[in-house]
């Protein structure tokens, strides 16, 4: 059997097929997770992942035959979109719709699958332009980058204003009452509620942790506050915390807990 066959599993059996890319890292986990969803007549493909030609081979031959094939992104983001040219031209140009994809995606579309509709929900924070897939008919959220499968955060730094999208993103989610989230990184989320509560009181932990350096005399620059919350980092992680950081003072220019 194939590596890439190796790597399909099936999560939710006769609507949700889950394909593991073979991209693992610090920020990846195990892998971008790309999910084929429903069969003939209609399907959707969410999130093909790297332009890696293995992963994308198996994603082609899992909707072979079928008539209507969508490519949805959740965000532009390189390990999550780079895989959708080379989809969309094995199945002779379907549509790729999303951020950074042919078409744009606007909050409430509905894509039809043989599975049921999906309902694009915009989620930004992570990515300025990030949307889930709400998918009623399986109780599913597909969180892209939103809420990952492991752990308790996930990347917030890169425009002005994120912590505060981030923040009203996870409430947003959260009121859809999933019953499972099938996220772009890690295994499906079978306790959402709780995993969304995780991701919030980390988010809001880094907030009071940049309070109380600032509180404390330290900055105000971001690379000064990013050391003292976060420590030792690798030099690219040590960048993207200094984002985090930046993110969290824009935040709080508008918050009367910031010192003065």
């Amino acid at each position: 059997m194939a590596l890439a066959e190796q790597r399909r599993a099936p999560v939710a059996a006769g609507l949700v097929r889950s394909f593991l890319a073979p991209n693992p890292g610090p920020l990846a986990l195990d892998g971008t997770r790309s999910y084929v969803v429903g069969a003939a007549p209609r399907a959707a493909v969410i999130d093909p992942g790297p332009a890696d030609e293995t992963h994308v081979a198996a994603l082609a031959r899992a909707v072979e035959g079928v008539p209507e094939v969508v490519v949805l992104l959740t965000h532009a983001h390189p390990d999550h979109a780079d895989g959708a040219t080379p989809l969309s031209d094995a199945l002779e140009g379907c549509r790729v719709i999303g951020p950074g994809g042919h078409a744009p995606l606007a909050d409430g579309e509905r894509i039809e699958t043989s599975a049921g509709v999906l309902a694009a929900v915009s989620t930004p924070g992570h990515a300025k332009r990030h949307f889930c897939f709400h998918l009623p008919a399986a109780g599913a959220v597909f969180s892209g980058d939103l809420v990952l499968g492991e752990g308790d955060t996930t990347w917030v730094g890169e425009h002005p204003g994120a912590v505060a999208d981030y923040l009203a993103s996870l409430d947003r989610l959260e009121a859809l009452a999933p019953r499972v989230l099938y996220p772009g990184h890690g295994p499906p989320v079978r306790r959402p509620s709780e995993a969304v509560a995780r991701f919030r009181r980390h988010r809001l932990d880094r907030i009071e942790q940049v309070c109380a350096a600032l509180a404390a005399g330290v900055g105000p620059a971001p690379e000064a506050l990013a050391a003292h919350v976060y420590g030792r980092l690798s030099p690219e992680l040590f960048g993207m915390a200094c984002k985090t950081v930046t993110s969290v003072l824009d935040y709080l220019s508008a918050d009367p807990r910031a010192p003065g």
